[in-house]
């Protein structure tokens, strides 16, 4: 009889030497068979991957996330002082109140976990007498935990948390360029006017203004979202961006949009109309200096109230509201560096900016429902451009900032509004241009890259659309 294996005979008898040589072949073919469909599956992935990114993701992808994640959740609720419990920490013992962590935490539920193409989504669903301000302060804790680029929390529903998990940063892949296709066709050829206040009610052969034509699309959001700049949504819009941080391009994008669509543009660029000038001939009036700035936004504000005439006696109480015969012409005003309006150097400076800007604060405040919108522009944006500033910040319920070189400025720009987003404002890569943190109306305040827009697109886009620049009354279209 063959002797067993000395140490094997105990766990497992019968095992003969013998024996474990006629299965070595087995086992090394065995082996050899799952390390090659190991390679194979790891070749495959990274194939897919390469190909298809996307289906890589949904069927490879976010399945060894879901793992992670609920792996990972309890260690995680547990060290980051997430969890919640079903007994009072609070306890009397005689006359003494004893408070304590509770001995068997309760981990708030992580459910509706569902793949997107940008990552994933998930909620999370708090018990009684838990706040959201801890997960808020976790997310970089869960990107860590779940190896992913970011966590997005938003804890603005009632008693959960909405999680955006981002698998890669989107807006760093190389660049979108504007297409022929991604602006809207221009309309036909048709006198576009502006009614005055004593209009008659004889209809007018031109292409009517809806609210749909102030949604300009210029880029993608880190969600996989279209970027929308929409009139309608926040009227009036401050863009703040350093030199070669994409304000510019961001600007070039919009106003190709806007220009295909029956409204006027109206530019103000007090350094000599160097970044405007390329949009001159589809513009309805442009400003060079602050001189000319001061007198275009005084017709601006004589047209707003000729509007409010209008509504006034028709009885709306804007400009939608009107019939489409009478309805005026919206209006958009780029405001190209905002400092050059407000910097002084002596007395005769001070009364011409004083009325410039005092003009610029009306329309942020009477324009909305008159159809006036503002986008209003700068490298820089402090308070100690004057106390006018503040007043004006206050009316620009959008806020777009780039790359900028000064805490103040970004500060100014997202402070009031969304205190989180400053941080996400200051580690803007400078390598990577037309990146910015934006509002965004169902997520607060959102990262997003804009399009590039070529310099042969822009002028095309232009020329294209220069027979559609009304006139308003009181203004004279450049060259003219």
């Amino acid at each position: 009889m063959t002797p067993g294996i000395p140490g094997f005979a105990p766990r497992f008898p019968g095992v003969t030497l013998e024996r474990l040589q006629s299965w070595l072949p087995t086992i090394i073919t065995a082996a050899v068979v799952l390390v090659a469909v190991v390679v194979a599956l790891v070749v495959a992935s990274r194939l897919l991957r390469r190909k298809a990114p996307r289906a890589h993701w949904y069927l490879i992808g976010f399945p060894l996330l879901l793992m992670r994640m609920r792996h990972s959740w309890r260690h995680l609720c547990l060290n980051a002082e997430l969890t919640g419990t079903d007994r009072p920490t609070a306890g009397q013992l005689g006359p003494l109140i004893v408070k304590g962590r509770p001995i068997m935490p309760v981990l708030p539920l992580l459910t509706r976990i569902r793949p997107r193409s940008f990552g994933a989504t998930a909620v999370i669903l708090l018990h009684p007498g838990q706040i959201p301000e801890p997960f808020v302060n976790a997310a970089e804790a869960m990107a860590h935990a779940w190896g992913v680029h970011a966590v997005r929390v938003d804890a603005r529903l009632r008693g959960r948390v909405r999680l955006t998990i981002l698998n890669a940063d989107p807006l760093t892949s190389q660049r979108r360029e504007a297409t022929a296709g991604s602006t809207d066709p221009p309309r036909k050829p048709a006198a576009v006017t502006s009614h005055p206040s004593n209009t008659t009610t004889e209809p007018v052969n031109r292409p009517v203004a809806v609210p749909a034509d102030l949604a300009a699309e210029v880029g993608h959001r880190e969600d996989g979202q279209r970027w929308v700049i929409d009139l309608a949504t926040f009227p009036h819009w401050l863009v703040t961006g350093a030199t070669q941080s994409g304000k510019s391009t961001l600007i070039n994008a919009a106003i190709a949009q806007w220009a295909t669509r029956p409204m006027a543009l109206v530019g103000i660029d007090c350094k000599g109309g160097m970044e405007l000038a390329p949009h001159a001939p589809r513009l309805s009036a442009l400003a060079t200096d602050r001189a000319e700035a001061a007198d275009v936004l005084a017709a601006l504000v004589s047209e707003t109230q000729r509007r409010m005439r209008l509504c006034r006696q028709r009885g709306a109480r804007n400009i939608w509201q009107l019939p489409p015969a009478l309805r005026p012409v919206p209006v958009i005003v780029i405001v190209d560096e905002l400092a050059e309006l407000y910097l002084v150097a002596s007395r005769a400076d001070k009364d011409e900016a004083l009325r410039a800007t005092t003009n610029l604060l009306r329309l942020a405040q009477l324009g909305a429902a008159l159809g006036v919108h503002l986008v209003v522009a700068g490298q820089r944006v402090g308070s100690d451009l004057g106390p006018g500033v503040t007043a004006l910040r206050a009316q620009l319920a959008g806020r777009i900032c780039l790359r900028v070189n000064d805490e103040e400025t970004v500060d100014m720009t997202l402070g009031d509004l969304y205190p989180d987003a400053v941080e996400a404002a200051q580690q803007i890569d400078p390598a990577v241009k037309g990146i910015a943190v934006t509002t965004a109306d169902e997520a607060g305040w959102i990262r997003a890259r804009s399009v590039y827009l070529s310099p042969e697109q822009l002028v095309a886009a232009i020329v294209a659309t220069a027979h559609l620049a009304p006139v308003l009354p009181g203004l004279t279209p450049p060259g003219a």
